[in-house]
């Protein structure tokens, strides 16, 4: 393998991997993918990706998602508009992602600042979801309570392994998209898997044994914990740690005041704020409603399964067609897109599919798998634009922040779709104006197009910051530091250099 580096128009330089570039462009062999992934990186690091990824946020995501709104209906029998307001609660930890980020980036336990949190993450989600599995008649609240403990253990997880991903993106920037993909790959294999067996298990075990058994993803995010490749911190001072929190605060400060930062973040909060997530009343709908298709906890499985085939093909078409195109012309093209598949769920809900003979298994199976796919070509450009957006220092820090916001997004969407069920009074048996609801979201998808402006239009293999933002040093760490093959370069050794 020969890397080369070629000089840009604008002054600048990118790294270009020989021969493995154009095999990943044109042939993309998964297992020479990945072998080269694990080369350039260290094969812990594509461990961690496809553990936490694939497994835990993949296949333990999508078998807790059906089993949380099998549970939230069935057991704790609760309305649509109040499970979609309840169930965004649970997304709270995510909106503090830049907690969880300060603390692996200033706080080492034992000496490291990645390990710990991954054996800690997978603790805490152990313990609450066999807290739910095994109590019988839990409180509404206190469910809530765990449900929300877990996603805290999936967020601390995740952020870990965000900041890994955030700082091999700047320091070899022509791998960026490929660490994406393989990040959206190993979620929608996951996401497949999970969902086809998720309808069977919650029709075998009940909601709250597929609980039980999520233990085992989070089992494993412990496992990465142990066998995580990063180097020993000695002799850290604790006693430094308020006043490095108080330079991550600031550093983080400066950076979002840049408008290369805090314009794209806006629009990536307006894009999914505005797109009013209406799941719940729409779930409630496919299985309760008496005018509706009924379908069976195994069909609902099943189906959202092949709507996953969707997000793997979005991923590959993003690989082979998509990485090499402007930020902005692709957010054009993604979110009219995104507007136009939400008219598929109005069809269904009026029923006009049966009037063109076509049945509600074959019609939402194609709906399922366009809206997936387009969801994931919506999100790819811009998760590729947020690791670019972090400063050297604070990758992991800054990475969450800008989640988090991506979260708030999601967690508005999520509220602003539940106080429309509840106007529009659509509850457990009443159905009448969901095809209403439906309507206004996808008429406030096209909304995000008006500040369209916001997002650069630069190239998203060689976009990066200004210098001054990305640190005056970057070269030189990058230089110390090439011998390392994953140590994140973290604010206490940022401070200390200094």
């Amino acid at each position: 393998m020969v890397v080369e580096e070629q000089n840009l128009e604008n002054g600048g330089s990118v790294h270009v991997v020989k021969g493995e570039s154009h095999f990943r462009n044109v042939v993309w062999g998964p297992v020479r993918w990945l072998k080269m992934l694990a080369s350039e990186l260290h094969w812990s690091f594509v461990f961690g990706v496809v553990s936490l990824y694939g497994i835990n946020q993949g296949l333990g995501g999508s078998l807790g998602r059906v089993a949380t709104e099998y549970y939230m209906k069935d057991v704790q029998k609760v309305q649509p508009s109040e499970s979609q307001a309840l169930t965004a609660i649970t997304k709270i930890p995510w909106i503090i992602k830049p907690l969880w980020g300060i603390l692996t980036d200033v706080l080492p336990i034992f000496g490291f600042h990645r390990r710990p949190y991954f054996i800690l993450a997978g603790m805490l989600g152990v313990v609450s979801l066999l807290f739910i599995s095994l109590h019988s008649n839990l409180h509404l609240y206190l469910a809530l309570l765990w449900m929300t403990i877990s996603s805290a253990a999936m967020a601390i997880a995740d952020v870990t392994i965000d900041a890994c991903i955030a700082f091999n993106s700047i320091k070899h920037p022509s791998l960026a998209s490929d660490m994406q993909s393989l990040c959206s790959l190993s979620s929608s294999i996951g996401a497949l898997l999970g969902f086809f067996m998720s309808g069977i298990l919650v029709h075998l075990v009940g909601s709250k044994g597929v609980f039980g058994l999520l233990t085992f993803p989070f089992g494993l995010v412990s496992v990465v914990g142990i066998v995580f490749s990063e180097p020993h911190v000695p002799g850290f001072s604790y006693k430094q740690v308020n006043q490095k929190f108080t330079d991550a605060g600031k550093a983080m400060w400066k950076t979002m005041k840049c408008s290369d930062v805090w314009r794209p973040s806006l629009y990536m909060y307006i894009s999914l704020a505005l797109g009013f997530n209406i799941h719940e009343g729409l779930f409630y709908w496919f299985t309760d409603s008496k005018n509706g298709p009924l379908f069976a906890q195994e069909t609902v499985g099943f189906i959202l399964s092949i709507g996953s085939i969707g997000s793997i093909l979005a991923a590959t078409l993003y690989q082979l067609v998509l990485k090499d195109h402007p930020f902005r012309s692709l957010c054009l093209w993604t979110q009219l897109l995104f507007a136009l598949s939400g008219m598929l769920d109005l069809i269904l809900v009026l029923r006009l599919n049966l009037k063109f003979g076509l049945p509600d298994y074959l019609f939402i199976v194609v709906d399922e798998i366009v809206s997936q796919m387009i969801g994931r070509l919506k999100w790819m450009p811009l998760l590729v634009l947020t690791s670019k957006l972090c400063p050297h220092g604070i990758e992991g820090t800054f990475f969450a922040l800008l989640m988090s916001i991506d979260n708030a997004g999601l967690m508005t969407s999520s509220w602003l779709g539940g106080v429309l069920l509840h106007v529009l009074k659509v509850t457990r048996t009443e159905f009448g104006n969901l095809w209403l609801a439906v309507l206004i979201r996808n008429v406030m998808r096209v909304s995000p197009l008006f500040v369209l402006f916001l997002i650069p239009k630069g190239d998203q293999n060689t976009f990066k910051l200004p210098d001054e933002i990305m640190g005056e040093d970057s070269d030189e760490e990058d230089e110390k530091e090439g011998t390392r093959n994953l140590e994140l370069a973290s604010l206490v050794q940022a401070v200390d250099r200094r």
